[in-house]
């Protein structure tokens, strides 16, 4: 059939209506929801109390000693600050008891006047409550004030309606639209007040009462305690007052305590506490938000809907407005590229920031490490995979640039094939970490860092293997090969050692069986440097097809045991018993981290270019044996190691979960979930699993592969960022290359 111009213009119109239904529904099922902090700080830091309110117009009042502030500037990372809100010349004259809304515009309460300056400003008038401190306004607009025992209610024009009084000290007051009740909290009692009987009630007694609030249909109020709180149904009697029934018990599994404030948000339920904020998701769990990353201070006074979908948390050093922006990993993984090309690269290396003070990036400076190499080849094989993935010219130069770093490393010091740890300009040792073992290179402009160990030796190997494999450029396959090939006839020829420049190996570059050997077979070094060094020894044979490197793994496997040592399962690894040397005792106290790290690089060499197909199918068998023992960390790395290797169920949900819940915020802030009692704590065990699920990554210590995700506290205030390029890109780009992620 031959279509005329005019039906195909309406087959491409009916495409287009079909849109919302068809392949645009499935392209914004990709997209969710990330999270992050704006953060607006306040110069008064003595304050114990605070509230925060935004109102139709999106302007945004945050009440303080008395005096109203509206945030300026901020972005994420990069604080703005609380000023004086002059806006109206006469609201910087008044000192400030309350501030509500009413018809989402606001209403403020002075120590002589209820005002507003909506409503072309007919709502004002004088109270004659002069400890007034709380303000409320039902539908119609009748105002109840009460300085926490009288009560004392005006119409908006400011005409007497009642006045009453409570034999108790009033904390809180919400008004009940639905039962048309001022609802007021005390420490042991919970009241009700109509203007239409005008009479005050006991509704619920009890005892160390900290805050409520009420849903938004009125039916459900949320009574909290210091350490729990607990839900009632709200139920009006035949006399016409209410009664509360309890829905379960008092419920103290709280991530922190004791509890300040409770809030409903667009329908969430919300609590601040004196160490952070928490909010309830619909199985009944909690997202925990503390700490630099998410709060200016811990202490959380005041909760509230803020413009464009925001969470408005007033607390004790300034203000958090927590977005939730939809985004596509795709998005994320360009935000990350910025965040690393503009802060973590030193010479091409890619580096941490340091120095922060409180956060601040602007005093941070790029910090050598020991294992400089070992983050740059991360790195470096997540833009390999990036290019390989989208040919993206900018993946392909940043792949020369810190290749061209990588080589360095190793022609910045005079010994053939031996990589440096580091190098920085010359004079600078006294700054550096462990000056002591830099040393100046040949040309007298340089500093080059010794000691180099076997996880920066395994690193090299995975990523030039990986560009050699993966990137279809000459110039990167022939400089990745010959430093794979100068590295390993190093280590070869010096009997499987690392020799640095006094001419002895280094303390952990040793992979001669008379070290790998003297272990126990439950230690893990000696699965671990045998796992290692067969991969290095296949990574070389294969781009190289030097025999010497084929027929080194074969004799490691065959007449020492190396074989037989990495396909140990991983339940036989363990603490060395009594009669162990001191040195074994040492290196099995507890399950390495480092170890898994070094392990699952060395698998893309172990498992791709196995010898035979033989050894690659056993190979896999090894690899997917360690990773059921990783799985619950969900770690989204080594996650994609086992779909690398063809593991159909390789947890695709939980790795989605780890690069979606990463935090866009890197910095190292101080971070306690110890305490939490939401969490199911498990005893001290070897593996150091903490808990019996792991936290989001949003809510622990920001986390790089060679630590456990089950690490629940870090005692840090915001000195350093991490880059994002070994944590995040290299598993997000490993995912895309291999398929498993779109």
């Amino acid at each position: 059939m031959i279509l005329n111009k005019k039906k195909i213009y309406q087959v491409l119109l009916l495409c287009l209506a079909l849109q919302p239904f068809g392949w645009r529904t499935a392209i914004a099922q990709d997209r969710f929801k990330q999270e992050y902090a704006i953060k607006y700080y306040t110069h008064d830091r003595k304050t114990n109390s605070a509230k925060v309110l935004s109102d139709r117009n999106g302007r945004i009042q945050f009440l303080q000693t008395g005096r109203l502030l509206k945030p300026f500037d901020g972005k994420l990372l990069f604080p703005g600050r609380l000023s004086a809100d002059i806006t109206y010349r006469y609201d910087s004259l008044e000192t400030f008891r309350d501030i509500i809304l009413y018809q989402n515009n606001f209403v403020y309460l002075t120590n002589q006047l209820v005002y507003s300056n909506a409503w072309a400003g007919t709502c004002l008038f004088k109270h004659h409550l002069p400890k007034a401190k709380f303000l409320e306004m039902d539908e119609t607009g009748n105002v109840f004030l009460t300085d926490g025992q009288q009560i004392r209610c005006y119409a908006m024009d400011g005409k007497v309606l009642a006045n009453a009084r409570v034999d108790d000290k009033i904390k809180a007051v919400h008004y009940d639209t639905r039962n048309q009740l001022f609802w007021m909290l005390s420490n042991q009692a919970l009241y009700s007040y109509s203007l239409q009987n005008k009479q005050v009630h006991t509704v619920y007694r009890g005892s160390d009462f900290s805050c409520f609030t009420l849903n938004e249909t009125g039916k459900l109020l949320v009574l909290a305690k210091s350490d729990r709180y607990s839900l009632f149904s709200i139920e009006k009697s035949t006399d016409g007052q209410v009664r509360m029934i309890q829905q379960g018990d008092w419920d103290d599994r709280l991530p922190a305590q004791p509890v300040n404030t409770v809030q409903y948000v667009d329908g969430t339920l919300w609590f601040g506490s004196m160490h952070g904020a928490f909010r309830q998701q619909e199985n009944g769990t909690f997202d925990y938000y503390q700490s630099g990353r998410w709060l200016p201070g811990d202490t959380v006074y005041s909760l509230a809907k803020g413009p464009e979908s925001t969470v408005l948390i007033a607390t004790n050093k300034g203000l958090a407005r927590l977005h939730h922006k939809a985004m596509s990993l795709e998005e994320k993984a360009a935000y990350y590229d910025k965040q690393v090309r503009e802060r973590h690269i030193r010479y091409g290396l890619n580096a941490t920031l340091k120095g922060l003070k409180e956060g601040n990036l602007r005093t941070g400076i790029l910090s050598d490490s020991d294992n400089d190499g070992l983050w740059t080849s991360m790195y470096l094989a997540a833009e390999a995979f990036r290019y390989a993935t989208t040919k993206d010219s900018d993946a392909l130069l940043n792949c020369r640039e810190s290749l061209l770093a990588m080589e360095r490393l190793y022609s910045v010091n005079p010994l053939k094939g031996f990589p440096s740890r580091s190098f920085e300009r010359i004079g600078h040792k006294t700054d550096l970490a462990d000056s002591k073992v830099w040393l100046d290179a040949p040309d007298g402009w340089w500093s080059w860092k010794s000691t180099t160990s076997s996880d920066e030796a395994i690193g090299h190997l995975f990523v030039f293997s990986v560009l050699a494999e993966v990137v279809n450029d000459p110039w990167v396959k022939e400089k990745a090969i010959t430093l794979m090939d100068s590295l390993m006839s190093h280590i070869v020829a010096n009997d499987l050692y690392l020799v640095d420049h006094d001419g002895k190996p280094t303390l952990w570059g040793k992979w001669n069986p008379a070290y790998v050997n003297q272990f126990p077979t439950n230690i893990g070094d000696r699965k671990l440097n045998s796992s290692n060094i067969i991969s290095m020894l296949q990574s070389a044979y294969y781009f190289t097809k030097k025999e010497k490197y084929r027929d080194k793994a074969w004799e490691l496997m065959d007449r020492h045991g190396y074989y037989e040592n990495l396909m140990r399962p991983m339940k036989g690894i363990g603490q060395a018993d009594e009669k162990a040397d001191d040195y074994s005792k040492m290196l099995s106290e507890r399950w390495n981290h480092s170890d898994d790290e070094m392990y699952f690089l060395g698998y893309w060499g172990l498992y791709r270019y196995a010898l035979n197909d033989t050894l690659k199918n056993n190979f896999r068998k090894a690899i997917l044996d360690h990773w059921e023992f990783e799985r619950p960390e969900k770690d989204a790395l080594w996650n994609f190691f086992a779909a690398m290797v063809g593991e159909k169920n390789f947890d695709r949900d939980a790795s989605l979960w780890f690069l979606r819940e990463f935090p866009l915020d890197l910095i190292n802030w101080q971070v306690t979930n110890s305490a939490r009692k939401d969490i199911r704590h498990l005893e001290e065990n070897f593996m150091n699993q903490s808990t019996d699920a792991v936290l989001s990554p949003k809510e622990r210590p920001v986390h790089r592969h060679n630590r456990t995700t089950f690490i629940l506290d870090e005692d840090s205030n915001g000195t350093e960022e991490f880059s994002a390029g070994d944590i995040w890109l290299l598993p997000y780009w490993f995912g895309r290359y291999l398929e498993v992620v779109k």
